[in-house]
């Protein structure tokens, strides 16, 4: 670990990586729950069966749960190009955030600043690529909305983590008929099952403003810049 400072707190839910693709995802959620002290006891409860190899407070303070080389138990059922094994290739990450259920708010300075700073970490020392920092919503948006339209994507991908195409892409929208191939070619699974659902993901990824489930031209040509920036090689 770098000059970071980690608290630890250790949680017993975790188990060995398998074999197969080494770390190749850092995956990043909002915790849901009315405080962080809820959040990481539950983390740390035998009983829930979850975990995340790290949790940020609000206040920046940063918690180690679990080793990077274990697998923690975070993704659940989760897809991204076609691959399911979200837990096995990822790093976790909960941000402390009571979520759309119990007051839904934006990410203070404090914590997105600790955020990017153990992210920069993660991704450099696991060869990361940008196109591959995701969060729950991307890939479980059949049932998870996290971390959410607050979140500061545009920060971590100015930092050089995640991706963010920006206004000037949002000239030449994909076509409507395109949406459904072009989510898939992201990387978004669950297409041809519900894509509205998947469009909502997409939008509190890229386009937080109004998340409808609504293919509309912002929308599209938000897509159309993210294609175009990962058929570049941008990220990928």
């Amino acid at each position: 670990m770098s000059a970071l400072s980690i608290l630890q707190r250790p949680s017993p839910n975790h188990d060995p990586r398998p074999d197969g693709p080494a770390v190749d995802i850092l995956l990043l959620h909002y915790t849901g729950m009315e405080s962080g002290a809820a959040a990481l006891a539950r983390l740390c409860d035998p009983a829930a069966k979850v975990s995340a190899h790290y949790c940020v407070e609000e206040d920046g303070r940063i918690f180690q749960l679990v080793d990077e080389d274990r697998r923690a138990w975070h993704a659940g059922v989760a897809l991204w190009k076609g691959a399911s094994n979200i837990n096995a290739r990822s790093i976790g990450i909960e941000i402390v955030n009571p979520g759309h259920e119990f007051g839904y708010r934006p990410f203070p300075a404090a914590q997105m600043t600790a955020v990017i700073q153990l992210a920069e970490d993660i991704v450099a020392r696991h060869a990361i690529p940008p196109a591959r920092v995701l969060g729950h919503s991307d890939v479980a948006p059949l049932r998870k909305e996290d971390p959410g339209e607050l979140f500061d994507w545009p920060a971590l991908a100015a930092a050089g983590i995640g991706l963010w195409p920006g206004e000037q892409r949002e000239a030449g929208a994909l076509s409507a008929d395109a949406v459904a191939s072009g989510l898939s070619a992201v990387g978004y699974g669950y297409v041809e099952e519900d894509l509205p659902a998947v469009i909502r993901a997409f939008q509190r990824r890229y386009r937080p403003a109004a998340v409808t489930g609504e293919a509309d031209a912002e929308t599209r040509g938000r897509l159309a810049g993210l294609l175009a920036m990962l058929e570049a090689g941008g990220g990928a």
